[in-house]
């Protein structure tokens, strides 16, 4: 039977609901507004769905006020598209204008907002950027007196890590389409390949399964392990003694998976065997104890202590055990030590221990899931605790 995807887009009423939120917190934080200029903010907000992020020469604005409904400020070209969103109040600039990208019009707009608090939110800090020219950002800021600019990204990710029953439907997509991408990959990963070719073929995969983009495919291989999981692919042959690490970031509808597989060529040795087997065991730690009420950090301890019981030492050189996903590939919380968040039903969160079980090798597992009312909800195909070895 085929499988429906669910709708894209969302109802008029999930951004009303955004935005009543948004506002409770501002309120709470004594904001009078807050600004997104980033492609997920401004579409968390909006609806507004745009591959032109890709050119930097034109700063976006969407200004969500503490009372009332969001103002976009954005370059001419924008705004025809603004219109087929729930946003009515549009307001343009003819750009790419440098001497004057959009500051003077946004001023007069956050200028006019109501002021109960001086303050407005911008995204400042954690895992955020502010995506226009520093220097006009020094300059609009100077300019409007009597407001302060503050840090609102407590207040956004606040917002965003506890996702909506339509958001965990696309992210659910993203990992089924994943898995369907990675059972139907085994079949064509070749012996004798390259990454750079395996990592085209992953992608070729992914589009035939249905995804809508493959903006992460991270392909990496080392004899009996990997040194890192990051950069890549490379022109490297997968021949005997070679372990192929695959991690993807799929995208259906602005949603990400975010998991891994990891292949063998020929066989494997009995150090990466153990390893992987470890490894798996931690992951499956992670998936057991995943539930509403306990911390990223006791989502690390979880993982930590089956790796710790198969030799490793504390932690890995990425730095935690997993982290949340959504319509960014990395969002907060990180499975870490000293993450101190509280997993709320609605949360998707990765589980990714990984172990250098020897200097220069190393194995990573990754799955996603979903935190429930009374545990969670795994939504990538579980990996098989054995490694696929590929023949020759």
């Amino acid at each position: 039977m085929t499988r429906l995807p669910p709708p894209r887009g969302f109802p008029v009423n999930e951004f009303e609901t955004r935005v009543k939120n948004a506002q409770v917190q501002m309120q709470s934080s004594k904001m009078d507004g807050i600004v997104l200029t980033t492609p997920q903010n401004f579409r968390y907000f909006s609806g507004f769905n745009s591959q032109f992020w890709e050119s930097p020469t034109r700063p976006f604005f969407l200004v969500v006020p503490r009372e009332g409904l969001p103002i976009a400020v954005v370059p001419s070209i924008g705004g025809p598209a603004l219109e087929t969103t729930w946003v009515t109040d549009i307001r343009t600039w003819p750009a790419p204008r440098p001497e004057d990208d959009g500051v003077s019009l946004l001023d007069s707009v956050l200028s006019e907002l109501p002021r109960r608090f001086g303050r407005i939110g911008w995204e400042m800090g954690r895992e955020s950027i502010i995506r226009m020219p520093i220097i006009d950002f020094d300059r609009l800021r100077a300019n409007i007196s009597g407001i302060e600019f503050v840090d609102a990204s407590p207040l956004i990710w606040g917002l965003r890590m506890v996702k909506s029953v339509l958001e965990v439907d696309k992210v659910r997509e993203a990992c089924l389409i994943g898995s369907d991408t990675f059972d139907l990959f085994l079949e064509r990963v070749t012996y004798g390949a390259t990454e750079v070719q395996m990592a085209h073929e992953f992608r070729k995969t992914a589009f035939e399964c249905g995804i809508d983009n493959a903006p992460f495919v991270s392909v990496c291989s080392g004899l009996g392990g990997y040194t890192q999981i990051i950069a890549g692919p490379h022109e490297v042959a997968q021949t005997d003694g070679q372990i192929m690490f695959v991690d993807t970031g799929l995208l259906f509808d602005a949603y990400f998976c975010d998991f891994d597989r990891n292949f063998a060529f020929g066989h494997i040795n009995d150090a990466a065997k153990r390893a992987n087997e470890a490894v798996w065991r931690a992951t499956q730690a992670g998936i057991d104890a995943a539930r509403p009420g306990i911390t990223a950090e006791d989502l690390w301890a979880a993982q930590n202590k089956v790796l710790e019981a198969a030799g490793a030492k504390s932690g890995n050189n990425v730095g935690r055990f997993g982290h949340g996903l959504g319509m960014h590939l990395t969002e907060p919380p990180s499975n870490m030590p000293n993450d101190k968040t509280v997993l709320r039903p609605g949360m998707v969160m990765t589980i990714e221990p990984g172990l250098e079980f020897a200097p220069g090798k190393n194995i990573v597992h990754e799955e996603n899931l979903v935190i429930t009312e009374d545990g969670c909800e795994l939504l990538t195909r579980r990996a098989p605790i054995e490694m696929p070895i590929i023949l020759a």
